[in-house]
């Protein structure tokens, strides 16, 4: 809700109302709830589908940093595709020439921790994990990096950005 404040004019007359609008408004939308959004899951290859398994997210915005978390829980149905997984963001990304690393969790068999990347200007977010267990270089999580994903396999992602406006 925190927008850019008010330029006041000489003379002019402040209400209750313009107060509240300026003020308590602004100072409120710090500590309001979440807003929960969908995500949109898809690839670079064959688009994956949840169906029977949830895919959540929610994100807190105050002024333009926004931090938001994305929730996977691949169901009985779930199909993976192919290619590198992204996720879309609940708000632009700012044009800012830097990219934003937050954390990733892949809970298949093991355990996988990993990093998240929102690039300038981004619309997606993209999770790395380790490649495999012997390979610990980062590439994106796939249906089959670092492990095979199957019914309730969860991806986990948690991050911070600076919105576009």
């Amino acid at each position: 809700m925190t927008f850019a404040p008010r330029t006041w004019v000489v003379g002019e007359v402040v209400t209750a109302a313009l107060m509240n609008q300026e003020i308590r408004d602004q100072f409120n939308s710090f500590f309001a709830a979440w807003t929960a959004y969908t995500p949109v899951w898809t690839s670079t290859g064959t688009a994956p589908a949840i169906v029977n398994g949830t895919l959540t997210g929610r994100y807190m915005k105050v002024g333009r940093t926004v931090t938001c978390e994305i929730n996977l829980v691949a169901g009985s149905s779930t199909t993976f595709g192919t290619g590198n997984y992204s996720w879309s963001l609940p708000v632009t990304a700012a044009s800012s020439g830097m990219a934003i690393v937050g954390s990733s969790m892949l809970l298949g068999v093991d355990r996988w921790n990993g990093s998240i990347v929102v690039s300038s200007a981004a619309t997606t977010v993209g999770a790395f994990v380790p490649i495999s267990a012997t390979n610990t270089r980062s590439n994106f999580i796939t249906s089959t990096q670092p492990e095979t994903l199957a019914s309730g396999a969860q991806i986990r992602l948690t991050f911070q950005y600076e919105a576009a406006s």
